[in-house]
């Protein structure tokens, strides 16, 4: 069973920086691109940042230039460093795993972790 487990949310002011981290256990880390997508109340759910199996990235236009999606296969961890921050960040944001096998998508989710910007 695939657990993703997030932590490094909080509160921080206005122009801070903080970084999520995102360990994954119970299967092979290497075989799955993984996500940050955050969400606030009444909204969808949007995509942050994502990383590929061979670390290609995108990211939203809305944290271009301010967050860095990386993985650490060694660690099977994947991190979102934010800087900048601004209280338009302030969401839950989730860790994803998505991996295709024979057209089967396999998709997974961790339990979020609360940032909020706010002075």
């Amino acid at each position: 069973q695939v657990q993703l487990v997030e932590s490094g949310g909080g509160l921080v002011q206005p122009g801070g920086s903080l970084r999520l981290s995102c360990a994954m256990s119970g299967s092979i880390f290497t075989g799955y691109a993984m996500g940050w997508y955050r969400q606030t109340p009444g909204k969808q759910r949007e995509l942050v940042a994502r990383v590929t199996l061979s670390g290609g990235t995108n990211y939203a236009d809305s944290v271009k230039g301010r967050f860095t999606i990386s993985r650490d296969n060694a660690k099977n961890t994947v991190y979102l460093q934010m800087n900048s921050l601004k209280p338009e960040d302030t969401a839950v944001y989730y860790c994803n795993a998505v991996r295709t096998i024979m057209s089967t998508v396999y998709n997974y989710w961790g339990q979020g972790t609360q940032v909020t910007v706010a002075s």
